[in-house]
């Protein structure tokens, strides 16, 4: 009996750090920096080196630009940064998020000249445990949408609540706002852009394992509890087909058809699943993030008349 005792024990022990693990490497953020270097401003590896000469000049452009620091308290007490950018004192806010383990100033880079081309003013968001933001714990939207909402608040606070806001975001920043929209919206909040998203947090998750040749069934139930145990959410939670299918307010989506991270599929089914108006925008030889850099022009016609049919009041 005392055999079967201890080895149950040592089992549990290695179930319990296995989900460690998974959880430390899966879900949580060490302390960021306080100083970003340039080359922290520009997404790494191959893909986006031919745009790099772009993006620095995106950056260049918005470096000269005034801006005003936003913070909001998440619900869990962390301090969120962003930064406001004005087009026009009435113009509709475009609130925007950034990806996994990222930043406002790398992952949005052009996204600021891309709000003004469609008369939009901009808010850059440094996500929970990302930039400047406090926390150490990526939940993959599930408690980044409900900061979208503190967004949402803020905005109305400083603007008024007539001021009409979009809920944007890549990669990840996209799935934080589709799953905002499955939520109890306010009215000014009009529509949603989502770029490169995911469907569900198990889905993106298993397809990373099973590139790293691994078993995706059998280690996802580690992550999962890693992240119940640890993090202090359930990353199934992060359904975007599901939260779609409640959505009231226009979503247009954007993927990149040469996208190996995020699969162009994603954006399919997060489209099928829409219950609210809806466009979905797709641009050959794209990757990961770099629909708008592929295709300014396409891209930004694409919101305009998005916005003039559905976001405009």
């Amino acid at each position: 009996m005392l055999t079967v005792f201890i080895i149950l024990f040592v089992l549990l022990l290695l179930i319990l750090g296995g989900a460690y693990v998974c959880f430390y490497l899966a879900f949580y953020s060490p302390d960021r920096k306080a100083v970003f270097t340039d080359e922290d401003r520009f997404p790494p590896g191959k893909i986006y080196e031919p745009y790099h000469p772009r993006m620095r000049q995106w950056a260049a452009q918005v470096d000269a630009m005034e801006y005003e620091a936003l913070t909001v308290t998440s619900c869990d007490g962390l301090t969120l940064r962003a930064k406001y950018y004005e087009f026009a004192p009435d113009s509709p806010v475009e609130i925007l998020f950034h990806g996994y383990r990222g930043l406002a100033e790398r992952d949005l880079c052009g996204a600021v000249q891309r709000c003004f081309s469609v008369g939009h003013s901009a808010i850059l968001v440094d996500q929970r445990a990302g930039g400047r933001s406090d926390g150490h714990v990526i939940t993959f939207g599930v408690r980044e949408s409900e900061d979208a909402l503190l967004w949402v608040e803020a905005v109305a606070q400083r603007f008024g609540a007539e001021r009409a806001i979009v809920l944007a975001g890549v990669s990840m920043g996209a799935t934080t706002v589709m799953l905002a929209a499955g939520k109890d919206l306010p009215q000014n909040v009009v529509g949603v852009l989502a770029d490169c998203g995911y469907t569900t947090a198990p889905a993106i998750i298993k397809k990373v394992i099973r590139q790293m040749h691994l078993p995706a069934d059998l280690l996802y139930p580690l992550v999962r509890l890693g992240a119940l145990l640890y993090g202090g959410f359930d990353p199934n939670d992060a359904d975007c087909p599901a939260a779609l299918a409640r959505a009231t307010v226009p979503v247009i989506l954007f993927h990149g058809e040469a996208d190996d991270f995020v699969p162009c599929a994603m954006s399919r089914e997060n489209y099928a699943a829409c219950a609210s108006p809806k466009r979905l925008v797709t641009t050959p030889g794209a990757g990961h993030g770099l629909c708008y850099p592929a295709d300014e022009e396409g891209y930004v016609a694409a919101v305009r008349e998005f916005d003039a049919q559905y976001w405009r009041k």
